[in-house]
């Protein structure tokens, strides 16, 4: 069995699950279970999970929605009051959002600190404005 050392920042499953062929489960540990949270946090739409109704960031709503600066600031609303409720070990820094709309897509950077390090990292999510987009 794999030893993490040092998981103060927290240790989950990957995700999606991922399972060795002697049945254990991947599990992620400090700034790695970071990253995949916040990936699933905003993958996730309010009411999915059904033993957290409100856990998510409910991107989806904007599925279609021109490009433009309303748009832009509602994805920034969104992301940010997700992080503040569900991700209290780090603290939003700057969220970027770089607009493609001939392809329908959106590259969405959210640079952030782990709290309790004060370290800085960055993450990059893209989000399908138009649905069946994924690896066009």
């Amino acid at each position: 069995m794999e030893t993490f050392g040092n998981t103060f920042l927290g240790r989950g499953w990957a995700f999606p699950p991922e399972f060795s062929l002697s049945g254990e489960v991947k599990m992620l540990s400090n700034e790695e279970d970071i990253q995949n949270s916040l990936t699933v946090l905003l993958s996730t739409r309010v009411g999915e999970r059904i033993m957290q109704p409100t856990f998510g960031c409910n991107l989806d709503i904007l599925l279609y929605e021109p490009i433009t600066l309303t748009l832009k600031t509602q994805i920034r609303e969104l992301i940010f009051t997700a992080i503040h409720d569900f991700e209290p070990r780090i603290k939003p820094l700057t969220i970027t959002l770089t607009g493609k709309e001939e392809e329908g897509t959106i590259e969405i950077s959210i640079d952030y600190e782990v709290k309790a390090t004060n370290s800085r990292f960055n993450l990059v999510y893209p989000f399908y404005l138009i649905e069946g987009q994924v690896g066009v």
